[in-house]
């Protein structure tokens, strides 16, 4: 971060009631997952840590949500972003429900349970689950809701990442709930080609997160879950209980930055690494340059 925007962001913090902390000799590692989103976020994480006076170290583009939570019990990092929906279901194993809050407090109180962690609060941002296509096909079929979908189907292919064929609130849960769901053929692909697939015609239909930055710069079509398959997906830093006990004001330091993390802050920043080609670090400073004066 510049001296600029460091001085803005503890000038935020501290009107927050929060007095930065000075660096321990053991620096806070922060981790994420394998794409765009989780990436920018946790950067956002690490910036406002360094902006209290925390030295961090960065332990980005870790994997999948196993991968992720096996370095958080081994240890290897002190914290990362997290999904309330993923956790309620790919985690925990729990059944999808309709109550954001609900989920939040269940996956709070089992993470602290079986993990000795913390979730802190949760931003407004929702990363649902989806499935979008082109307006041309959108047009074509008549689509607009996944009841749309369902029985045609057959006639379209799909472009996946490969968790998605598996989880509960996947293929599996839309056959389930929907009936119908059988593409004509099912391809998957690397969490940041499917929308390629889309665009280049090897597909009609890609799973999608709803922040995406490629939804909007696409011009895609979401279509719209009319029977709620989909819980709430908020995102929100989940921190070992080890970390606060050391260092407890690392909570009012995320805490005052999570209501800020909206979806459409979140299609921003995830458009300007995966359009415009920008550094993640660069695209959180902006942001936090403006967010936090």
């Amino acid at each position: 971060m510049t001296e600029i925007s460091r001085a803005r962001a503890i000038a935020l913090l501290a009107a927050a009631g929060v007095v930065p902390g000075c660096a321990g000799s053991n620096a806070i590692q922060v981790g994420s997952k394998n794409f765009t989103e989780s990436i920018v976020i946790a950067e956002l994480y690490a910036q406002v840590l360094e902006a209290a006076g925390y030295r961090v170290v960065r332990r980005l583009d870790l994997g999948s949500t196993q991968i992720a939570l096996a370095a958080m019990r081994r240890g290897d990092i002190d914290l990362y972003p997290e999904y309330t929906g993923t956790a309620l279901i790919d985690v925990l194993g729990m059944p999808p429900m309709r109550d954001s809050r609900a989920i939040f407090e269940t996956v709070r109180r089992e993470f602290a349970k079986r993990y000795a962690m913390t979730w802190l609060e949760p931003s407004p941002m929702n990363d649902s689950q989806g499935l979008a296509t082109t307006r041309a096909i959108a047009q074509r079929y008549n689509l607009h809701t996944l009841s749309d979908l369902a029985p045609v189907a057959s006639r379209l292919r799909l472009a996946a990442i490969p968790e998605f064929l598996t989880r509960a609130d996947g293929l599996p849960g839309l056959q389930k709930l929907y009936g119908g769901f059988r593409f004509a053929s099912v391809h998957t692909y690397d969490i940041a080609l499917k929308y390629q697939a889309l665009l280049t015609g090897q597909a009609d239909v890609a799973t999608a997160f709803t922040t995406d930055g490629a939804i909007a710069v696409n011009d895609l079509v979401v279509l719209r879950d009319d029977k709620h398959l989909w819980p709430a997906y908020n995102v929100a830093p989940v921190v070992r209980n080890a970390l606060l006990q050391r260092k407890p004001r690392v909570a009012e330091v995320l805490n005052a930055l999570s209501p800020k993390i909206t979806n459409t802050v979140a299609q921003r920043m995830n458009a300007a690494v995966e359009r415009d080609d920008q550094d993640p670090a660069d695209v959180a400073s902006a942001f936090l340059k403006g967010a936090l004066r």
